[in-house]
């Protein structure tokens, strides 16, 4: 049974053989868990359906994280042709959304186990590559190995992103596995309470140093903040916190949704979370991964970004407070004790304890729960570059595209995040309406002036479409 992963690796060490081992181990468990991944589809048709009508089909994915390794090591000097040059291409674009009319039918996918063949030719193509390649330590940002680390990280990502969509896959598409099951404990709600959280001086980034650790671009560099005094949820938001929104018709009352909010209704016809599956008796079950259980009232609620502004607005307007979604900044001054790598055995992380969300009580980080682990933890902030900033040559449009003001940064990791997703310094944003294994804290403080976020917005989406028009 696969669970609990190996963290990401250091780029120093004493030997240069026992590096290319742990190489070896991180990128063979990072290959067997993705394809493990893709065990719960039912069978082989299945591959070739959507989850929704903006995102390819799932053979698309078993093959773009495959390719990835090979086009980054040509990217890097490390192999001089590809394996399959059709495959190369066909799978390298479209990992995100594509518009709401576009017809997946229109590509000609080739067979699974085409598919198969070549991610065997690759698997064995990086061992020779990691057992062969000069090495030299430590391994820094220039070095071919870096390209290996690079498709590793990339490939984790994935694990998890394709988690999310066999997730909204119809249940009858997927079939129960092993390697991902479910946490047996369930209850009601527990009350939500706030914690007071002193303020501090911070410092985001890595400036120009690796600090030992794989990292992508948008965490290099360097920003200051003095962060003011504030309260914060003891918990993550809960299945049975949020249930009283819906109830009170959430979903329904225009007031509490901005305008992307009000978009993204209307489009997916939204009444509740994307997870929640409405009964006859007009109760709510829960989808998980590979389930469809009773609602698990003591488990963190999972909603995208607006979501989670719409409960905020609401919940502010019944208790008189003004509610908001922490900011990066925030969010690291919460997580000051916290290690670097986030540690498995004390947070739902890294695919440690199981294949889903658990209690919001069950792990403690000093007066709140959850500060890491569970589901990830959606910011208000919006994705920028820290001062500093370069964009990695091998992968140059991996943040570059999401400093558009559309994309919030999310911290913490849930239940599927692995290797670089644990690490406190790393920065992963998606598109607010994004579903994602995701919920959310609130925070009281004095900031979050609506206004100013939203001009904040548009000055950054008028920069970006200046580069991407």
């Amino acid at each position: 049974m696969i669970q609990r992963q190996s963290k990401t690796i250091p780029l120093d060490g004493e030997s240069q053989c026992d590096k290319r081992s742990e190489i070896l181990n991180y990128f063979s468990q990072s290959f067997d868990l993705f394809e493990s991944l893709f065990e719960v589809l039912a069978n082989d048709d299945i591959f070739y359906k959507q989850s929704e009508p903006t995102r390819h089909a799932m053979i698309f994915y078993f093959g773009h994280t495959a390719i990835f390794y090979i086009n980054k090591l040509l990217l890097a000097g490390v192999l001089d042709e590809g394996l399959s040059p059709h495959f190369e291409t066909l799978f390298a674009v479209g990992v995100d959304e594509m518009t709401w009319d576009a017809h997946n039918d229109e590509f000609r996918w080739p067979t699974v186990q085409e598919v198969r063949n070549y991610r065997n030719r690759v698997r064995a193509t990086m061992v020779e590559v990691i057992e062969t390649l000069p090495m030299s330590l430590p391994i820094t940002q220039s070095d071919p190995f870096w390209a290996i680390l690079m498709g590793i990280e990339h490939e984790r990502i994935h694990i998890e992103t394709s988690s999310v969509l066999h997730r909204q896959m119809p249940l009858e598409y997927i079939k129960a596995h092993p390697n991902f099951p479910l946490c047996p404990i369930a209850g009601d709600a527990l009350e939500n309470v706030l914690v007071h959280v002193d303020g501090a001086n911070l410092f985001l980034g890595k400036g120009d140093e690796d600090r030992d650790l794989y990292g992508w671009d948008n965490e290099y560099g360097c920003a200051v903040y003095e962060v003011k005094e504030f309260e914060v949820s003891k918990y993550l938001v809960s299945n049975g916190e949020y249930m009283d929104f819906v109830m009170a018709n959430g979903y329904g009352i225009s007031r509490w949704w901005d305008d992307e909010g009000l978009k993204y209704l209307e489009i997916r016809g939204a009444k509740c979370p994307p997870f929640w599956i409405l009964q006859d008796d007009g109760k709510y079950k829960l989808r998980t991964l590979t389930h469809e259980i009773e609602m698990p009232y003591n488990w963190p609620v999972e909603v995208n970004a607006l979501e989670a502004e719409a409960f905020c607005r609401w919940k502010s307007a019944q208790d008189g407070v003004n509610y908001r979604l922490p900011s990066e900044e925030q969010w690291n001054v919460m997580a000051g004790d916290i290690g670097e790598i986030f540690d498995d055995e004390n947070a739902n992380i890294n695919f440690a304890l199981c294949a889903s969300s658990v209690p919001v009580d069950m792990f403690s980080h000093g007066e709140l729960s959850d500060v890491v682990g569970n589901v990830w933890q959606w910011t208000q902030t919006q994705m920028a570059p820290l001062p500093g900033f370069k964009t990695h040559p091998w992968y140059d449009d991996f943040t570059t595209p999401t400093f558009d003001g559309k994309h919030n940064i999310i911290k913490g990791g849930s239940w599927a995040s692995t290797g670089n997703e644990i690490v406190k310094y790393s920065r992963y944003a998606f598109r607010r309406h994004f579903i994602q294994h995701a919920g959310f804290r609130y925070v009281v403080g004095d900031d979050g002036d609506e206004k100013q976020k939203y001009e904040m917005i548009e000055s950054m989406y008028r920069e970006w479409k200046k580069i991407y028009d």
